[in-house]
């Protein structure tokens, strides 16, 4: 278990006892604070993780003692602790800064459970600290893999954890997810930085171009082959050979993969020469391979030869907390290429591409802000810079939306309400059902006919 310092503010005393005998048999380092006052005291003069606060207390209420904490010490997480008539204002306190909010009287069960989400949290960032600070020292950034949302955070703390290793690493997400960018940061941080990272696209070539490729040819080997052809295995001697796309490798190709994962040798194709090579294999896919490997078309031993350890990209409508940095990032890079003077983006023409659902993912998002430089005429990016200006952006497909009836269109409201409310109520079931106005059993049914998670 993760150790953090907690603070209790609560006026009620038998209520603030009784947490903290709680949370000290837990094994937290637990402080008491019977007003903001006293909370504060506590603040300026110890480290503190994590403060259970109360809302409605005699003085300085819990939204006060809110802001003053955090204007003290941002990093501090807050849980707001609220009675049922006060949802809405716990809401709002979560807008200001809270972690999250328990209604009171207090589920012990649940508080546990949001200790711990924070506890995770917390570990989360003081790794990708470390891990940044191992990069700047290598004189390597992260610029390129722009981040904010806890699920990134995953990845690439996962991608320092396994990048000290040579095991084979398989990198699995939708088109323009940032998979090779991925491979790319975990070469980099390897002991094989100082050699070669090599790409190969594997649906880029014919198969039998695909297998010279990656092994190389001698001469004489088929026609043209007019001189010996050293292969990427090879040239990627020492260091990285990332294989994209590796759910559309030939058979042939994937049996001549497998025989080098098993033995760390090869043949370059028409040659007898037995050829080893020291290559850490990262590949990428966006099929489902486990589906591929059922039909017959990928080999079951190469798939977990290859799939020793997996990282799930996130597709960026499920990582939205990323969209804003990721719109500074690329507004600034297209600015300097195209040596164009962009001073920002209107907060209209910010709000349509953050409410978009990007089904091209990162590489769409960036598509759109370079065509946006490009085709600006001032320092401003406006809506009228946006292909989807005058229609609302939706992942929805187009022909659904100009046949909707009555019953769709209400429909298509429904589990948008829902969306939103699950969002402002950070996935948590009851509250997301208390903010709809409906029963919690109703929500779970909506849920499963919208196929919402």
């Amino acid at each position: 278990m993760t150790q953090l310092n907690i603070l209790i503010v609560e006026d009620g005393e038998s209520q603030r006892v009784m947490l903290r005998d709680f949370l000290r048999e837990e094994g937290y380092d637990v402080a008491e604070a019977a007003n903001g006052e006293e909370a504060l005291a506590k603040v300026e003069g110890e480290y503190l993780d994590l403060m259970l606060l109360d809302y409605k207390m005699p003085g300085m209420d819990g939204m006060t003692v809110l802001q003053k904490v955090k204007s003290l010490n941002p990093e501090i997480d807050v849980i707001m602790m609220t009675a049922h008539g006060t949802i809405e204002t716990a809401v709002s306190a979560m807008k200001a800064g809270a972690a999250d909010y328990i209604i009171k009287p207090v589920d012990l069960e649940e508080l546990l459970l949001l200790i711990a989400r924070i506890a995770e949290r917390r570990t989360l960032l003081r790794e990708n600290q470390i891990l940044r600070e191992e990069l700047r020292e290598k004189g390597v950034t992260t610029d390129q893999i722009i981040f904010q949302s806890a699920a990134m955070g995953a990845v690439v703390n996962l991608a320092g954890r396994v990048a000290n290793s040579s095991t084979t690493v398989l990198i699995q997400g939708e088109s323009g997810t940032g998979k090779e960018l991925l491979a790319r940061l975990i070469h980099t941080m390897s002991p094989r930085c100082a050699r070669p990272m090599v790409t190969v696209n594997c649906t880029a070539l014919a198969e039998n171009l695909l297998e010279s490729e990656l092994f190389g040819h001698e001469k004489g080997a088929f026609t043209g082959a007019s001189h010996r052809r050293i292969g990427r295995f090879e040239e990627a001697d020492g260091g990285t050979l990332f294989l994209d796309e590796i759910g559309e490798l030939a058979l042939l190709v994937q049996v001549k993969l497998l025989r080098f994962l098993q033995e760390r040798e090869f043949q370059r194709v028409g040659g007898n020469h037995t050829i080893r090579s020291d290559v850490r294999i990262i590949s990428a896919t966006n099929r489902d391979l486990p589906h591929k490997v059922e039909a017959g078309s990928f080999r079951e031993d190469l798939f977990y030869r290859l799939n020793v350890v997996t990282v799930e990209m996130p597709p960026l409508r499920e990582r939205k907390e990323d969209v804003g940095a990721l719109i500074d990032h690329f507004l600034q890079r297209y600015s300097n290429e195209n040596g164009k003077e962009i001073r920002g983006i209107t907060p209209e023409a910010r709000d349509l591409l953050l409410k978009y659902d990007y089904p091209g993912n990162v590489r769409e998002l960036e598509n759109i802000l370079e065509r946006a430089v490009v085709i600006t005429r001032g320092t401003v990016i406006t809506e009228q810079d946006l292909p989807f200006h005058g229609r609302t952006p939706s992942f929805e497909p187009k022909a659904n939306q100009t046949t909707r009836g009555l019953k769709e269109s209400v429909e298509f409201l429904e589990r948008n309400l829902i969306q939103e409310a699950l969002e402002q109520a950070a996935n948590h079931q009851t509250r997301a059902a208390q903010l709809l106005g409906i029963s919690e059993r109703m929500l779970r049914y909506k849920l499963k006919k919208y196929g919402l998670k």
